[in-house]
């Protein structure tokens, strides 16, 4: 087995009756919907899930039909038997095609973000607009011993043996600015908790290698780029460089907010798509 190979057989998810309702699956993707009208779709990152954007499913479904989709693997979704960007880049247009989505805005945060910029690469026009939400053009940018430490500090304490439900806490309040909402919290450790550790593992190392910066100058629909002014992961100086060789794009920071801007500001991060969209 490689190791971006993933490890198909995965632990049961966990599901509350409220879930059970609510939840749609297509194509072996589960997600979340609400509204009608032009479609807006919503991608999280590593160890998240479609339950991360319920204030962006409520206040876009006004207006839109919003959707969160549960990337492969998280969730309750059907794991992929190889896990890399490009693969979950073909998952995600295979998505859109069997939801008969025409041209949706797209909206991916952290690996969701990098899963987009992916997609456009090989379908430049899937969408009418794109959102890129604290994530990044290169995994590692120029310092490739970075990506390493990286990738060993994330899997260290799971070699060591410890599960996802106990590493939750501190992930979960790593991402976040300091006194967060209680709630909000709370939903970005249980999406941590319930994240199979297969599912985990395979999407820290299918970032290793991701370098687009090249293919910015491509991008050929109107795009958002939302930083965080507190967020380590995808710090803001390099969301600006992102912006400045993307043509026409728009940058937005967050004073007081983390890697997680969609739960943590989930008003003034809704504002912001909403104005970017307006215009």
């Amino acid at each position: 087995m490689t190791e971006l190979e993933a490890s198909v057989v995965q632990p049961a998810h966990q599901q509350t009756s409220q879930e059970v309702q609510q939840v749609q699956d297509v194509a072996g993707i589960t997600y979340l919907s609400e509204g009608q009208g032009v479609p807006i779709l919503f991608l999280h990152g590593i160890a998240g899930a479609a339950r991360q954007f319920s204030p962006q499913l409520a206040a876009f479904g006004l207006s839109h039909r919003a959707i969160a989709w549960d990337m492969p693997g998280h969730g309750h979704s059907a794991p992929l038997p190889l896990v890399t960007i490009n693969a979950l880049a073909a998952s995600l247009g295979a998505f859109i095609a069997a939801l008969g989505l025409e041209r949706p805005i797209l909206v991916g945060h952290s690996l969701g973000g990098m899963i987009v910029q992916r997609l456009l690469l090989e379908a430049p026009h899937i969408a009418r607009a794109v959102v890129l939400s604290q994530t990044c053009a290169a995994f590692g940018g120029r310092d490739s011993g970075w990506a390493d430490a990286f990738i060993r500090e994330r899997l260290a304490p799971l070699d060591e043996g410890r599960t996802m439900s106990e590493l939750a806490p501190a992930m979960a309040s790593a991402q976040m600015a300091p006194n967060p909402d209680p709630a909000a919290l709370a939903l970005a450790q249980d999406c941590i908790a319930h994240t199979p550790e297969s599912s985990y593992r395979d999407a820290i190392l299918a970032s290793r290698g991701f370098d687009l910066r090249a293919a910015l100058p491509r991008i050929a629909v109107p795009t958002l780029l939302i930083a965080g002014a507190l967020d380590q992961a995808a710090p803001t100086p390099a969301i600006q460089r992102m912006a400045s060789q993307i043509p026409g794009a728009t940058c937005i920071v967050l004073n007081g907010v983390g890697h997680l801007a969609h739960l943590e500001a989930p008003g003034r991060f809704n504002a912001a798509i909403k104005d970017f969209l307006d215009t």
